[in-house]
């Protein structure tokens, strides 16, 4: 059953009326409400606020530990919400400390890099390096565009990365069903599905107030489609497979976005070079990737071709139980460095 959110507010000025929404007695009955902001603007957002009975925390990193020391917080002071104001590791790390504590959470987004703002997922940081944990959806999304346009433009172009990889994530997800008889959700499907087709052939760029909300509201309509599955299914295939490796193996390579649409791009290549189907939708894919400066090629995300082939080898194991067209095929270390350069020299032409 979808749990979808109380609200979704994607407007210029929306963070003006978050005050009211936190006073929504279906929130929070008595006003007792925290707020997590990160480093960036979170903290002047929460000091702008009307909000005489909230306590204010800040969220250093992305940790799992900071989101522990969160939720223990929030328990002990038997907040009945909490609103985390920020980007995707304030939202992240204050979705697992409002699932800790058992409260709901209100999520403010101040940048778009990727579709973590209503998913049932929090990636954090640990010793080992970076997870994926389920927790509850917000009950809540607030998207302040005015906001998201004052931060970096690379970032905001990221998020265009992440929603259209879920093209490639569907298409891995039909191939388990053929393949291995895994069940597919319609519904998922089609939130997802609708989420990248809103951004795919658009002519506008970030520039424009229209495609920003647009791109909000794909990012929004992302993690419903992973709320209706029970997973991230419907936005996770090949193309995060290898975003994880990427991750894993060169972390700091790049953001989580750029990484995305970059292995969703290589996931289609394969389709085409080894089923002989999915060429528009590399086309698509491809002049949708250039049009927003995001990068195709692995020099352009600071990798060889040999490491990138690395990142492809390993993909599959950072998603254990996870078919996509990477298990599907089973290229050994050498068919995957010919693939690699392969695809490379495709875009070239």
């Amino acid at each position: 059953m979808l749990a979808s959110p109380l609200a979704i507010d994607v407007r210029r000025g929306a963070i003006a009326d978050l005050g009211v929404l936190l006073a929504d007695r279906r929130i929070a009955n008595e006003g007792r409400i925290a707020v997590a902001v990160g480093p960036g603007q979170g903290a002047q957002i929460a000091a702008d606020l009307d909000l005489p009975n909230c306590e204010v925390f800040r969220v250093e990193n992305g940790s799992v530990d900071a989101a522990t020391e969160l939720g223990k917080k929030l328990r002990a002071g038997a907040y009945e919400a909490v609103a985390g104001i920020g980007g995707g590791r304030t939202i992240d790390v204050t979705k697992f400390a409002a699932t800790m504590a058992g409260i709901p959470m209100v999520a403010v987004a101040t940048n778009l890099s990727h579709d973590g703002i209503a998913s049932p997922v929090s990636s954090l940081e640990h010793e080992s390096g970076k997870g994926s944990y389920g927790v509850t959806m917000p009950i809540a999304v607030v998207v302040d565009v005015d906001y998201v346009r004052s931060g970096p433009e690379r970032l905001v172009r990221s998020g265009i990365g992440d929603a259209i990889s879920n093209l490639s994530a569907i298409a891995d997800w039909e191939l388990a069903g053929q393949e291995m008889g895994e069940p597919v959700d319609g519904m998922a499907v089609t939130f997802a599905r609708v989420a990248a087709e809103a951004l795919l052939h658009r002519p506008d760029s970030i520039d424009s107030q229209e495609f920003l909300t647009a791109l909000a509201e794909a990012l929004v309509l992302s993690g419903m489609a992973m709320s209706v599955a029970g997973s991230s299914r419907p936005a996770s295939g090949a193309c995060h497979e290898i975003l994880h490796a990427v991750d894993q193996l060169y972390p700091g390579t790049s953001n989580h976005g750029e990484l995305a649409g970059i292995g969703a791009l290589y996931a289609y290549f394969l389709r085409v070079r080894h089923l002989g189907r999915g060429q528009e939708r590399f086309d698509d894919v491809r002049a949708c990737l250039l049009r927003h400066e995001l990068p195709t090629r692995p020099e352009e995300i600071g990798l060889d071709e040999e490491r990138f082939a690395r990142a492809v080898a390993l993909a599959p194991s950072t998603r254990p139980g996870r078919y996509t067209i990477l298990e599907h095929l089973n290229l050994n270390d050498d068919e995957i460095r010919r693939s690699v350069r392969d695809y490379v020299q495709t875009l070239g032409h």
